[in-house]
């Protein structure tokens, strides 16, 4: 699902921000399954509303973060989605650093200073889990248990890192988010 997720961003980005018109991806070297995937993800929904994604930049760890936001300004991304797993606080830092818009789809990603993210409500997952743990310990085989996803989504936007990069997000976007913080 945060593949699919990942391409929502980039759709999210043209809606927040109409100038965009090329998205960076930032991934990670580890799970390249993934990393493809969401590539994929992210270059189906970009195509037909006219966003180019460049530069694409996959790294192995957090001594690659700079040198990827470095290739993001000076290939001229407009805005940036970041792998899930990669949505940490010294991302968002340099998203900042670099002034670039950035999203990701775990919440703690605009918690800690990103400007946005969208993805499943994880206090509703983490409740809705809690259902099958019960009926695990209850004698259920877990191969029994459905696989089900995330039917509950959040959009945060940082309202105070939007400002840290010099971004006005119109009223009209901030209406669709579910949490907007000051």
């Amino acid at each position: 699902m945060g593949t699919t997720l990942a391409g929502k961003s980039v759709e999210l980005f043209r809606d927040m921000l109409p100038s965009v018109r090329r998205v960076g991806i930032l991934g990670h070297t580890t799970n390249p399954v993934y990393a493809k995937t969401m590539l994929d993800k992210v270059l189906l929904v970009a195509g037909p509303i006219g966003i180019e994604i460049q530069p694409v930049v996959m790294v192995r760890g957090p001594e690659e973060f700079e040198s990827a936001f470095q290739t993001f300004v000076r290939e001229r991304a407009d805005a940036t989605v970041v792998q899930g797993s990669l949505g940490i606080k010294s991302v968002a830092d340099l998203a900042i650093k670099y002034r670039l818009p950035t999203a990701s789809t775990s919440r703690g990603f605009a918690d800690t200073g990103g400007l946005m993210s969208f993805g499943p409500n994880e206090p509703a997952a983490f409740r809705y889990s809690a259902k099958f743990v019960q009926s695990i310990l209850q004698g259920t085989h877990p191969k029994d248990l459905p696989i089900e996803q995330s039917t509950k989504f959040e959009l945060v936007i940082n309202l105070k890192t939007a400002k840290a990069i010099g971004l006005t997000i119109p009223e009209a976007f901030l209406w669709r988010a579910d949490a907007v913080l000051e």
